[in-house]
Formats: C-alpha cells, structure tokens, sequence
C-alpha cells in the first residue's frame, strides 16, 4: 500500500525546487496535493511538469491574510480536510552584516519567513484532520549562527519556536509538527546566496559549503522530500515537536 493513500496534502512554496520534489515524491505515494506560491506562472510550470490530475494550484502570497484565507478555501474546497500542511514558502533575504542590511529586506524575509508560516498554521490548522501532520521549513540555519544573514538566521530560529508551540496546541487532537532543518541544498536558494558571499565567485563559495559538511556536497530536494514523506505519513505517527536534521553531518 502506498504511504500517503487517500491522504491530502497542502505544500507552500509549491514552485520552489523542495516543494516541487515533494509534491512529486506525495503524488507518487498516493496524495492528492494542492500547490501554493506566489508566481502563478512557476506554479502553472511546476503542475504541468507534474503532469497529474490530483495536483491542483493556488496562487497567494502568504504574508497577506486575506490571500491566506483564499488559499485555506482553495484547500477545503479541493481536498476536503487536510491532512498534511507543508508549510514550506520561505526567502533568503541578502547577504550583509548587520550593520549593513537593509531594514526593508529585513522585513520581507521575516514577513514571509514567520508570518507567512504564522498565518498558515492559523487559518489551515481549523481545516486539518485529527491525526494528520504539519511541517515546517526551518534549517540548519535554525540551530546556530551564520554570519551575515540575519534575517534568514532569525527566522528560522523564530520557525522552531513556531514548531514547539503549535506541538502543544494540537496535540490533544493527535496533529503532530516538527521542523525540517536542511544543509544547503542544491537549488536556486543556494545560487543566490553563494553569488552574495562571493560576488562572481560562485562556484568557489560552494566548494567552501561542501567543505564543511562531512558528506561532501548539498542535499538534493529530493532527499529533502524523502525526510518530508516520512514525517507526512503515519511511519511518524509517535514523533513530534522535534527539528529533523537534514545535513549531511554539517551540525556535528
């Protein structure tokens, strides 16, 4: 039998390279999944790459409340009750001190980063089912300090924070919810953030990643997706309030 059989499953960030990967990964395992982002042309690119008929999308920028309220309707109209929130949408912000990073950028990763997550536990728990699963994007940037990004590095600490509290309020109906806490990962995010440590020097700031984590290279979002499957489906059924380590060995 197929993992996530007869399960639905709402993922944010449903255009990026984890939330595609996982979308793919759940179809595959038996979900009906409805996509969110905010490009609705990355999201019409992202269904038809799918190429099947239990993915559905919904464009919405998940820092405005009234376009969350939308997307949670979207949902409850296409799947009924959910009984898996990836609440997955997430920025990287720029690269600069902190003397030097600029208070509007600031301000958009923490909007998308913690409210947008915020407002989606808000308006998608009331529609999940007893018993189902809820998880969040954090990193490994959740865990420790990195310099020169701030924002980013607060957020995701701000996501676990996120994470422990909602494990309590949920419990009594069985929802559980942890964190995902990924290394780099070989994506779009990642090309933006070796460009701002090393202007031009791209490629040499990812043989500087690679370096620090034992296994050698970033993860692949598929393997991302993998640990997001286990904690959707019921092989996690005693597991929550926890931050699951994707890294290689990079936080050791």
């Amino acid at each position: 039998m197929k993992k996530l059989e007869n399960k639905t499953a709402l993922i944010t960030g449903g255009a990026g390279s984890i939330g595609k990967a996982t979308a793919a990964l759940f179809i595959e395992e038996g979900a009906k999944v409805l996509l969110v982002d905010l490009d609705k042309e990355a999201l019409k690119k992202t269904t038809d790459e799918l190429g099947n008929k239990n993915v559905s999308w919904c464009a919405a920028d998940v820092t405005n409340t009234e376009d969350v309220i939308r997307y949670a309707n979207e949902a409850k109209n296409a799947l009924g009750s959910i009984d898996i929130f990836f609440n997955n949408a997430g920025i990287e912000g720029v690269v600069k001190p902190v003397t030097e990073y600029p208070e509007d950028v600031f301000d958009k990763v923490m909007a998308v980063n913690v409210k947008g997550v915020w407002l989606g536990n808000k308006y998608i728990v009331p529609l999940m089912a007893n018993g189902g699963s809820i998880i969040m994007s954090s990193s490994v940037a959740g865990l420790s300090g990195t310099p020169n990004v701030s924002a980013y590095v607060a957020s995701k600490h701000a996501i676990i924070g996120l994470m422990r509290n909602l494990t309590y309020e949920v419990a009594e109906r069985k929802i559980r919810v942890n964190t995902i806490n990924p290394s780099p990962v070989d994506s779009r995010m990642m090309r933006s953030l070796e460009d701002g440590f090393a202007p031009g020097q791209g490629k040499e700031a990812k043989k500087g990643f690679e370096q620090t984590i034992p296994l050698g290279r970033y993860a692949k979002p598929e393997e991302i997706a993998k640990a997001v499957l286990f904690l959707a489906s019921d092989d996690s059924q005693f597991i929550t309030g926890t931050t699951q380590v994707i890294d290689g060995g990079m936080s050791t």
